[in-house]
Formats: C-alpha cells, sequence, structure tokens
C-alpha cells in the first residue's frame, strides 16, 4: 500500500436490518481525493446473499441507516455536500424519493424509530442565539465566528476536541414526525444524547449530566423522559460515565454501557467500559459482565437487546467479539470471536448481520440465522494477567483521542475480516455468510503475531507486518494512543503503508492497553513512562529475534500517548534508534493539565503526581537523534504548544529535529483528517526515516 491509496479503503459501518430479516442496509466510505473529504452512500443487499449488494442512495455523505419497524421506510443522515451539515432524511424501501425531515442548524444525529414507525428520535446541538451562524449585520450579512461575542467560561468541562466549545451549543432531544414537524423535549444547558425508545413508545432513555456540578466532572447519567418532555428523570446517581442506554425486552429495566466516574466523578481513565442495568422505576445499578474483564470496543463498539440478552461488542486480546449477555446475568456465550473485529451489527426477525473486520480487508459484511442461545460454551474469563492465545490489535487514541462528544455520523475507521476459515467457532457458530466484497482486489501484507516477555516476565502482545522481499528489514517499532487502547486483528492502513515503504512494523499492547482485563491497563498509572518502556522494548526485542529484521536500523514513532512514548523512549532508549516521529503528543504535563480539552481531570487520573519526572519534556536535553514532530494546529486534545515546547528545546540545543504542522485539523488527523493532508503525513514520515534509517 502506498499513501496516495488511500481511496481504495471502502468502509462499510455498522449494518441495519428490515424488521423480516430479509434485508440488509450499511453506509460504506471512502476517501475521495478530488473533493479531498469523504464521501458515502448506501447500500441494499438480500441478507441471504440470492443477489449482490447494489448501492441504494446517491447522495454526497449518507450514513446511519435505520429501518421502520413496519419496514416501509428507511430514515437515514444525508450532507448534500462536503460542506453542509448532517440532516435526518426519510426513503420509500421499495421505491420513491428521499425527502428531509430536518434542518438543524449544527445537524441531527443519529434518529431511532418509535415503535409504530410515525416517529423519530434524535439529539443536535442548538446554537445560543448569535452564536454558530445565527447572528447578521444590519445589512444582512452573516456574522463569523471572529465577530462574535466573547464566551465567559466558568466550567472545566466547556470544550472538545473536533467538535468545539460545548456551552453555546447544548445537544437536544428531538422528534420527529413524518410530515416533517420537528419537537424539541427537552431544555437547559445539559447535552442530551443517544436517545432510544421503549418498545411500548411510552418512553425515551437517553444519556445526560444533569447532577450537580455537572461542568466540572465526567459523570453522565442513564435518563428517561415521555416522548412529550414530561416525566425527565435520572435512573443512575452520577457514579458513572454512561452510554448506549437500551430497554430490556420487557421495558422494566434499562441496560447501559459504563465505567466508574471515579473518586470526585474525575478519575476515570484506565477504567473498563462494561455492562450494566438499573430498573426503570428505580434502584441499584448492578453489573451484568465482570467489569474487571470485559470492555466496550471503543471508539464505535455497540451493545442492542434481543430476546435472549444483551449483544455486547466486547475487546479481548487484539480481537472485538459479539457477546450474547443474560439479560439477569450469568455467563456471557461468543456469538463472533476468533482473529477479527466486530465493527457493528443488528439483529431482526431471526438474522444476525455484522460488519466484521480482519488483518486481511477494510471490513465485510456478514448474516446468518440468529441462533444466538448456546452458540458457545461461554467465554474464557481470566484474561487479565495478559496471557491468552488470541492476539490484538485495531487502532485508535483512546482517551487521548478516544473521548467522544458521543454525536457521530458515520465510520471512517479500517475493518476488516481477515481470513475466516483459520479460526474454528467464530462467525461460522451462526452460519455465516459474506454479503460482500467492498475490499477485493486488495493484497493486505500478512500480520504475524509475536509474544515478548517485559524484564519482570510479564509477558507482551503484537505482531509484525513485513515489506514484500526478503530481509534484513529495516524496522519501526509503531505506539498507540491512550493508552487505554488496543491494536489488534483488524486492517491498518498505518501499518500497511509503512511495510509498503520497505520497514517491518512491529506494534502491540503493553500494560496500559485495554482489551486484557482491567488490571493490564491500571499497571502504567502514575508510572506511564517507565512502565510502558520496559513492555515496548520487550516486544521489540521479541521482534528482532528474526534474522530478517535489522536491529542496527531501527525507528519508533507514535501518535498522542504513542507520541508521548516516542519521546520518552528517544530520551531514555534514544541508543536503541536511529530516527524518531513524535506526533500530537504530551511532552509536558503541567501545561497539558490547563491547555487539553480533557487535561483537568486526565493527568491526575493517570498520571497521579510528580509531573515532572513523568514528562518527556524534562529529558529533551537527552534527545539527540533525529526527531520529526508533527502536530494539527486545531487539536485541542494534544494542544500545539506541547509541539512547539519540544521543538524549542531540542532546536536551542542544535539537535536535529523538524516541525510539521497541519492547518485546519485537530487530534484526529491520522483517522478522518483531509485526504490530502493523511497523504502528506504519510509521505513526510516516510521521507524522514528513509532519510535517516
Amino acid at each position: 500500500m502506498k499513501p496516495v491509496d488511500l481511496p481504495q479503503m471502502r468502509t462499510p459501518g455498522a449494518p441495519a436490518l428490515s424488521p423480516d430479516g430479509a434485508t440488509v442496509a450499511v453506509a460504506v466510505s471512502r476517501p475521495d481525493l478530488a473533493t479531498d473529504a469523504y464521501t458515502s452512500q448506501l447500500w441494499l443487499m438480500p441478507s441471504d446473499g440470492s443477489r449482490p449488494a447494489a448501492q441504494f442512495t446517491n447522495g454526497w455523505h449518507d450514513s446511519a441507516p435505520r429501518f421502520s419497524p413496519d419496514g416501509r421506510w428507511l430514515a437515514f443522515l444525508r450532507r448534500v455536500d462536503k460542506a453542509a451539515k448532517p440532516q435526518l432524511w426519510v426513503m420509500p424501501v421499495h421505491g420513491g424519493e428521499p425527502r428531509r425531515l430536518t434542518d438543524e442548524p449544527l445537524g441531527a444525529g443519529a434518529p431511532d424509530w418509535s415503535p409504530d414507525s410515525t416517529r423519530l428520535a434524535f439529539s443536535a446541538r442548538v446554537p445560543h442565539e448569535g452564536r454558530y451562524g445565527t447572528a447578521s449585520t444590519d445589512d444582512g450579512e452573516p456574522v463569523g465566528p471572529d465577530g462574535e461575542p466573547p464566551r465567559r467560561i466558568t466550567e472545566l468541562f466547556n470544550r472538545m476536541d473536533g467538535v468545539g466549545f460545548l456551552r453555546d451549543r447544548p445537544a437536544h432531544l428531538f422528534v420527529a414526525t413524518l410530515d416533517g414537524e420537528v419537537t424539541r423535549i427537552t431544555t437547559g444547558g445539559h447535552d442530551h444524547g443517544d436517545p432510544r425508545w421503549s418498545h411500548d413508545g411510552e418512553w425515551l432513555t437517553f444519556v445526560s449530566a444533569r447532577h450537580a456540578g455537572w461542568g466540572s466532572d465526567w459523570a453522565a447519567d442513564v435518563c428517561v423522559v415521555r416522548p412529550d418532555g414530561a416525566g425527565l428523570r435520572a435512573l443512575t446517581g452520577a457514579e458513572f460515565i454512561a452510554s448506549l442506554p437500551r430497554f430490556t425486552p420487557d421495558g422494566a429495566a434499562v441496560v447501559f454501557a459504563a465505567a466508574p466516574a471515579g473518586e470526585g466523578r474525575v478519575d476515570p481513565v484506565l477504567r473498563n467500559d462494561s455492562l450494566w442495568s438499573v430498573p426503570l422505576d428505580g434502584g441499584a445499578v448492578r453489573p451484568l459482565l465482570d467489569p474487571a474483564e470485559y470492555h466496550l470496543a471503543l471508539p464505535g463498539g455497540d451493545l442492542d437487546v434481543c430476546p435472549d440478552g444483551v449483544l455486547f461488542a466486547n475487546e479481548r486480546r487484539g480481537a472485538v467479539q459479539l457477546l450474547l449477555v443474560p439479560i439477569d446475568g450469568g455467563a456471557p456465550a461468543a456469538v463472533v470471536e476468533g482473529e477479527r473485529q466486530v465493527a457493528g451489527f443488528a439483529w431482526a426477525g431471526g438474522t444476525l448481520a455484522a460488519t466484521i473486520a480482519g488483518p486481511a480487508d477494510w471490513g465485510e459484511v456478514y448474516a446468518g440465522p440468529r441462533r444466538l442461545a448456546g452458540v458457545s460454551d461461554g467465554v474464557s474469563d481470566g484474561v487479565s494477567d495478559g496471557v491468552s492465545d488470541g492476539a490484538s490489535g485495531g487502532v485508535s487514541d483512546g482517551a487521548l483521542g478516544g473521548v467522544s462528544d458521543g454525536a457521530s455520523d458515520a465510520g471512517s475507521d479500517r475493518v476488516s475480516d481477515g481470513a475466516l476459515d483459520r479460526v474454528s467457532g467464530g462467525v461460522e457458530a451462526f452460519g455465516v455468510r459474506r454479503l460482500t466484497g467492498f475490499s477485493d482486489g486488495f493484497g493486505a501484507l500478512e500480520q504475524v503475531e509475536i509474544t515478548g516477555a517485559a524484564p519482570d516476565g510479564y509477558p507482551v502482545h503484537g505482531w509484525v507486518v513485513r515489506p514484500a522481499g526478503p530481509g534484513p528489514h529495516p524496522v519501526l517499532l509503531m505506539i498507540h494512543g491512550g493508552p487505554f487502547t488496543q491494536y489488534g486483528w483488524r486492517l491498518f492502513d498505518e501499518a500497511q503503508v509503512y511495510a509498503g515503504g520497505g520497514y517491518a512494523v512491529v506494534f502491540g499492547n503493553p500494560r496500559g492497553s485495554s482489551g486484557y482485563g482491567e488490571a493490564h491497563g491500571r499497571a502504567i498509572r502514575g508510572n506511564v513512562g517507565e512502565t510502558s518502556a520496559a513492555d515496548l522494548l520487550a516486544l521489540l526485542d521479541a521482534a528482532l529475534k528474526s534474522p530478517d529484521l535489522d536491529e542496527r536500523r531501527v525507528g519508533v514513532l507514535g501518535g498522542s500517548h504513542g507520541g508521548f512514548m516516542t519521546t520518552w523512549l528517544a530520551a531514555h532508549h534514544g541508543d536503541r534508534f536511529r530516527a524518531a516521529v513524535s506526533e500530537r503528543a504530551v511532552n509536558a504535563i503541567d501545561s497539558f493539565v490547563g491547555t487539553s480539552d480533557i487535561g483537568w481531570f486526565f493527568a491526575d487520573s493517570l498520571y497521579v503526581d510528580d509531573f515532572a519526572r513523568q514528562s518527556p519534556l524534562s529529558y529533551a536535553d537527552r534527545i539527540s537523534l533525529p526527531m520529526l514532530i508533527i502536530h494539527s494546529e486545531q487539536d485541542w486534545r494534544c494542544p500545539v504548544e506541547q509541539a512547539y515546547r519540544l521543538f524549542v528545546a531540542l532546536k536551542r540545543r542544535g539537535a536535529p529535529v523538524e516541525l510539521l504542522l497541519f492547518p485546519g485539523e485537530g487530534h484526529e488527523l491520522s483517522r478522518t483528517g483531509r485526504p490530502s493532508h493523511r497523504i502528506q503525513r504519510f509521505d513526510a514520515i516516510l521521507d524522514w526515516f528513509d532519510r535517516h534509517i
């Protein structure tokens, strides 16, 4: 894969199923170089595979398909061009033109149908008067952002990377009818998100932070409200960071994903996002999964309720399993497992559909009979020691990147399925059939599993992707962000591009990563650099035992927390590497506290104390190897001052350093930035290592 091959990444999102289970809808997105943006259309296919998948819509960016319960309508989000905001549209399934239902100034979120198919609930941000294009001059000209009045900030939680300022555009809940009547049902300055109907249509459940102190902590509650806005109340008590609430089949409870908000509601880092239940009429919250072992796949994970239990996308050693969890608790059963990642799923009419990703493609859609009960003997539970037979992967930035606002409309993540015949008892367990071939013809380089041993004997799990041809190959150690995320069993453009450039790419999940039990993640708390470095070097050493990898020519790179570790390794273990690329990094914890959108809680929760000792910038005088620093000008997660402080410290010493700044981009440049910028970034990284390795 070369950088210019990015448009080959046709990525299916989460599927939707018609109520009879006969038809699957999915949004397929891809980078478009001509417009320097991402385009997405909806595809339909029969779930029995009797006909090939066919494109159903021709909008610029169509996403989030939802079939109505009566099967007559398909609701979805559409952006009519790359500058437009997503709006809610509906289209007759059996023929007819789509029509728009909303005209929200900042766009609408993904919808949920009422059980009688007459209404849709959704969330949308509502701008304060005079903000975000709502003001005009006396002669009718719109007032741009620079002409708006100043913001008065009174709360710590006031902005979000990739979203912007929050308190002058709170997210509210709306209900729309099919004739286009839209009613807002929440008020105030709180955010409200992810609405779902009860099965009798009497309630909506959603997530909001309405407790005292909500603007200066990280807690969010499961709430309910009547469709007319009456009876709003919280079901949980501000002890969790809740998401994805869903009513149980009998309507007596709501299940949801959550991690504890921690002490003072500001200590959520390195904690599993597990599955919980709370009664609708009030009562104690109880876990449905062991929160020490099970973790919702992030970003993009999901859960849903079916008659047999709760379907839950769980991270495990680089895989993303689909588990079936009994409503009343008990041992979960694995519906999909193995060397792959479930990137989305839906069930209806006796059918289960899933978008499944693996090391050989960007993602394909599968379907089969929904024989969920008893498809396996359960899932083994002892994963927190980091020892297992699986593997680990994926690509994300995690909390230093993966703290989400909850309003997202499409997927530009990488997904893939892998060689399904290599692993028994996985997708085949529900009689799978592949319905799509979006990645057909893409020649992926093989991802080979390895395991190292840290100095204390702890196993470190990872992979190597080698370039074509004989070695010895130069080597790149690639470090993920988060730190509480995982690399894993899915095709990863970063590894493929660098291997396509001639480098063997080593990557894995040291302590601090997710997917191996919460204790594996929390092992680095308060000593992040030293603990992580021991594991990363152990993984590198395991890879370098192979004679086709050249231990004399090694580089290191990473973004966000991976950038933190790149700078740390360059300072403390610079003799192991010839060059480094540190991207969107935390380099100085003291200023990160005050300048990052999440620094006000994240630094204490992860680093705990002694920020100077743990900051890579404190050891900049030890860095002598060539360092390329990459950053985005609009990064609010790890602000650009982090890059400048390192650049200036190195440049003043005469160290070989360059700074590459991308205009108009935030923290997510490498995944969702302009396609042209992503290509330029790849070119710059390959050029740097070609020059110095």
